[in-house]
């Protein structure tokens, strides 16, 4: 039993020495990734594949360079929560305009490192501990941020002391919004364009470290449901002091998605309204800050963005995305004329190659992925890797990198501009299991559905105890053949468990109508399909011992397993609850509003999904888990839930964890499916 989790704790479940964070640089001749040294190897440096030699050559390590370690800034340590980075060392680069040169921030040092020539990284003097440095055409500067200013080096400050936070992504664009970012400088390197956050009027969360009452408490502003955004700016900073303030209706549209230089005499911005029903494309002047209306993306419920889009074609046409009629698919529109059908689900646009559109998307099962070649003038479709799996794209002047992901694992082939093929070596430790579930579509809603069961089992030996694993909330698809992501499954099924997976509407990757499912209510079509679901496989799989039914998960995960038992339970017979977000009206804004809309407009949604007022009808084994160093669920979830459920005479198991955020990294996963297993074992009556 131990083997396996120690190995995935070891191996950061089976992702140290994998290469990652790819970028393309100078024309694509080099392609600059971050990678450890091996499978236990915990620290990522930095490296880069000359295309033209096919040798690669590191460039920057980071015990080199700081052998004794350090602390992270407070500003960069959220924001690797926020986008759910857990690598030590090295955490992101950013290169010059002209690719040859990266920067990076170690320990909140900065350095700069050439991709030609044998000098490795220098360091940088900065005013402070550096965050998310960005060098501007040629590398000769770099802005970055400090203590909630920007600056430049060499120059210094270059935004006001005006109390406001600058250059860095509010919590709202980090977590929800995909824009991890808050600068870019302009092609060549004239001025930079900067956000300016004033989160002054949101509330504070707090968190203390239970286990060292010594230590002050920290705290950070959190946009609570309902409650205000964030204010958020778009200035160009200029030479000589010029500030020039980008000027659209934000009061409409608070929500900056994305934003960008198309030239020196041009931005783009994407923005969107608080429920996110409208997305509009604007083009800005940085000299004036007057914007354009280039494209308006509506929804009736929200609008389910898709990542490339909405942008602007070379030639000039704009690409957003609609639903096919009957929201049977996510699809792409040139200037308002949908450009693909039905047969499409699309999910990424990659960019341009070679004339053509370079997208993701299934062209069947949802569980695999393709990617192809559109004609951005007839929709004709050109497969560019179709074979079973899960295949990804990053291109660049005229080259690309495919990831495939199957049973077998990851593969990387890079083919250059002039057909060459190249490999980019993985370092990760093999993935110990082969697991091919069985997947199925079921009842009349084509719910994707998985089931792995113990390696070596026979059918109709043995009943089988079901454990239900899933995720089930929006924007998330769990039921994927990417491979990692069964490897814990596996282990689960072989401690004598039917391990079930579940996508129920409102999830990720089926169709717009699925996913528009969960509009205005979480929980009851959460609940209903799972319960659906899983009568279904049982009724197609007599091994399955649908009165032995255990639930667990993590996040949206958990909040479903808490509601299973408690208003379920003639159904789940125990759950293990993690981080579970219990009343949305505590959930940040830009998540909840999206699908359930403002609270005082909807108290009744809000009302129906939260799980508190539940407490007292427990009749089935709960555990709570919660970590309470998490800002993006708060423990406080877990803990209101812990206290209704005490208040009613209703047992339970709590486990708090101190230190632990929402991430449960370095190994607290692999500890904690250790008791969760002890205690499946005794509810559940497994030997």
């Amino acid at each position: 039993m131990s083997d396996f989790l120690d190995l995935s704790a070891r191996t950061r479940r089976f992702t140290h020495g994998a290469p990652r964070a790819f970028a393309f640089g100078d024309g694509a001749r080099l392609l600059y990734f971050l990678r450890s040294s091996g499978p236990t190897d915990p620290y990522d440096s930095l490296w880069v594949l000359d295309t033209t030699t096919g040798v690669e050559r590191l460039l920057a390590d980071p015990r080199a360079l700081a052998p004794e370690g350090g602390e992270l800034p407070v500003a960069e340590r959220r924001l690797r929560e926020r986008i759910r980075l857990v690598a030590a060392g090295i955490g992101s680069f950013a290169l010059s305009g002209d690719g040859r040169r990266a920067v990076f921030a170690l320990y909140g040092r900065l350095y700069a490192v050439e991709a030609d020539g044998g000098a490795g990284p220098r360091e940088i003097r900065t005013a402070g501990p550096a965050f998310d440095p960005r060098p501007d055409a040629d590398g000769s500067t770099v802005a970055y941020v400090c203590e909630d200013a920007l600056h430049l080096a060499p120059g210094g400050r270059i935004s006001p002391a005006d109390g406001a936070r600058w250059g860095l992504a509010e919590f709202a664009a980090a977590e929800e919004l995909d824009r991890p970012r808050g600068h870019w400088w302009s092609p060549e390197g004239l001025s930079v364009l900067a956000a300016r956050v004033d989160d002054s009027a949101l509330e504070r969360r707090h968190f203390a470290d239970a286990a060292h009452p010594e230590r002050p408490a920290e705290d950070f502003a959190y946009p609570t449901a309902g409650g205000p955004n964030a204010d958020v700016q778009l200035w160009v900073l200029g030479p000589q002091g010029r500030r020039v303030r980008l000027d659209w209706d934000a009061e409409r549209f608070p929500y900056v998605c994305d934003a960008g230089w198309e030239s020196e005499q041009e931005i783009l911005l994407t923005v969107a309204d608080r429920l996110q029903q409208q997305v509009l494309l604007l083009c800005a002047d940085p000299a004036t800050g007057r914007t354009r209306e280039l494209s308006r993306t509506t929804h009736p419920q929200w609008v389910d963005r898709l990542p490339g889009t909405p942008a602007r074609l070379p030639d000039g046409r704009v690409l957003t995305s609609v639903d096919t009629p009957g929201q049977l698919a996510r699809g792409l529109a040139v200037d308002g004329k949908p450009l693909t059908g039905g047969t499409l689900q699309v999910r990424r646009v990659a960019g341009v190659h070679q004339g053509r559109l370079l997208v993701e998307g299934a062209l069947g099962d949802p569980a695999e992925q393709q990617v192809l070649l559109i004609d951005p003038d007839t929709g004709e479709l050109t497969p560019v890797a179709d074979g079973p799996g899960v295949h990804t794209v990053a291109a660049d002047a005229g080259a690309l990198l495919l990831t495939t992901a199957d049973a077998d694992g990851f593969r990387r082939t890079l083919t250059t501009a002039d057909g060459r093929a190249l490999g980019v070596r993985d370092l990760a430790e093999p993935l110990p299991y082969r697991v091919t579930p069985v997947l199925e579509r079921v009842t009349e809603h084509g719910v994707p559905t998985a089931l792995v069961l113990p390696r070596g089992h026979a059918p109709g030996s043995r009943r089988l105890p079901v454990l239900l694993d899933s995720y089930g909330g929006p924007g998330y698809q769990d039921v994927s053949a990417e491979p990692r992501r069964w490897q814990a499954r596996q282990w689960w099924a072989d401690q004598g468990f039917a391990v079930v997976t579940i996508d129920n509407r409102g999830t990720a990757n089926v169709s717009p109508a699925f996913t528009h499912a969960m509009y205005r209510g979480f929980s009851a079509v959460t609940l209903e399909d799972q319960v659906a679901a899983l009568a279904a496989l049982g009724a197609r799989h007599r091994d399955l011992d649908l009165g032995r039914v255990g639930v667990r998960g993590w996040s949206y995960g958990g909040y479903l397993a808490a509601m299973a038992v408690l208003r379920r339970p003639d159904v789940f017979h125990a759950a293990s609850a993690g981080a579970p977000p219990t009343d949305f009206r505590l959930y940040d804004t830009a998540y909840t509003e999206r699908y359930l809309g403002l609270p005082q407009e909807n108290p009744e949604v809000y009302e129906r999904d939260c799980l508190i007022g539940d407490a007292p009808r427990l009749s089935r084994p709960l555990l709570l888990i919660t970590g309470l160093a998490d800002d993006n669920v708060h423990p406080s979830h877990t803990l209101r839930l812990s206290q209704a459920l005490t208040d009613a005479g209703r047992p339970h198991q709590l486990l708090a964890l101190p230190g632990v955020t929402h991430m449960t990294p370095y190994g607290v996963q692999e500890k904690l499916m250790r008791q969760e297993l002890a205690f499946f074992r005794r509810e559940l009556g497994v030997a």
